[in-house]
């Protein structure tokens, strides 16, 4: 049932626009130990089109902003990995991904009285990663291993704030900040359960937290962490060419706070605020079926949650939780394999301190191809 479960990656890959802190785009590489082949490289793309947007409320409504129009922009995420079986207990691998970003563009604005654009009008914001993660599995008796491996992360970022109650020292105006990739190190540690005849696997992975070094535009320090997390992985034939499998997954989003010291709000008076925080850690929940259809031939259907937890959320954000609906199919040779997936995430509603983000939602669409040698 090797194929189906490629379906399921696939539809993994199709990363949410509305997942845990509005920032992941990747999850747990580690899977890609489990490949069956003594060598194999896969490539994985992911496209990403969200609608998030709302009208103004209490103090953007008095004031006479307009609607925010959708703040999100469309982006793709990319991974690369190879998996090489060095004997018959032990397997090396690396992956190169993108874990975390965001793209945010207010295009209704800026606020420059009523009528004139949304709260937050003409801010923005582009943040982006690269991961580099190197792995060894060992299976330790039959059907046990444990796994394990080095993070190597890198993060960088474009930021414009405009509104009304925000910006540098001196008062509220526009807000700019810049910084350049700052590369640190994380692992990841785990251990498996498999019972290959009956296409059987537990895997639980915990990855540690990374935290980013930066200066703000007076050159005072200050740190974003990219929140540690555990993941449960569970697969298991239920009857012949059919295979349930799954995930649950924590992080602890209240750990990740972007906050330089020289970012105020005014009400009216200047305190220093995040730009972005988490505000809840974050329960992910995926189930899945999968089918094969022929010897070639294989697809799944998978569905995902995430609780929303009634939050505030970020300007910068607007999402809190999430249900998705997706759909793959694999086509499977001796020597290469290819999965495409889509999937349909209904983000729902959310408030901020002055929008009401409702109806939103994306489509994502998703395609790994592997090769065996």
């Amino acid at each position: 049932m090797k194929n189906l479960a490629l379906a399921a990656c696939a539809l993994t890959a199709t990363a949410s626009a509305a997942s845990a802190g509005g920032i992941e785009r990747r999850g747990d590489p580690s899977q890609i130990l489990f490949e069956e082949s003594r060598n194999y490289l896969q490539f994985s793309v992911a496209t990403v089109h969200p609608n998030v947007s709302g009208p103004p409320i209490g103090q953007a409504a008095a004031i006479g902003a307009l609607p925010t129009g959708n703040i999100q922009n469309s982006y793709q995420s990319y991974a690369l990995g190879f998996k090489h079986q060095y004997n018959d207990r032990l397997a090396l691998a690396f992956v190169i991904d993108e874990p975390v970003g965001a793209s945010v563009n207010y295009r209704t604005g800026p606020y420059t009285g009523p009528g004139t654009g949304a709260f937050f009008g003409a801010s923005n914001a582009d943040v982006s990663s690269i991961q580099f993660t190197a792995m060894a599995k060992y299976e330790v008796v039959d059907n046990i291993s444990v796994y394990g491996g080095v993070r190597y992360q890198g993060l960088k970022g474009d930021i414009v704030v405009i509104s009304p109650a925000t910006g540098p020292a001196g008062g509220p105006g526009p807000y700019t900040l810049s910084v350049d990739n700052d590369f640190q190190l994380g692992y990841l540690v785990g251990a498996a359960y498999e019972r290959p005849e009956l296409a059987m696997r537990f895997a639980l992975t915990y990855e540690s937290k990374i935290e980013h070094s930066f200066r703000d535009n007076n050159g005072t320090p200050f740190d974003v962490e990219i929140p540690q997390a555990v993941t449960l992985h569970a697969r298991s034939g239920i009857a012949p060419d059919t295979l349930l499998f799954g995930s649950i997954k924590w992080r602890e989003w209240t750990a990740f706070n972007v906050q330089p010291a020289d970012f105020f709000s005014y009400t009216p008076a200047p305190v220093n605020t995040s730009i972005a925080s988490g505000t809840s850690d974050i329960w992910t929940y995926e189930l899945g079926l999968g089918r094969r259809f022929s010897e070639n031939w294989s697809g799944a259907a998978i569905i995902g949650y995430e609780k929303d937890n009634g939050d505030v959320v970020g300007n910068l954000s607007g999402t809190d939780g999430y249900v998705s609906y997706g759909l793959a199919a694999t086509y499977e040779t001796e020597s290469w394999k290819i999965t495409s997936g889509i999937r349909y995430i209904d983000v729902g509603s959310a408030n901020s301190s002055v929008t009401g983000f409702t109806g939103s939602d994306a489509i994502a669409v998703g395609t790994t191809v592997g090769f065996k040698f």
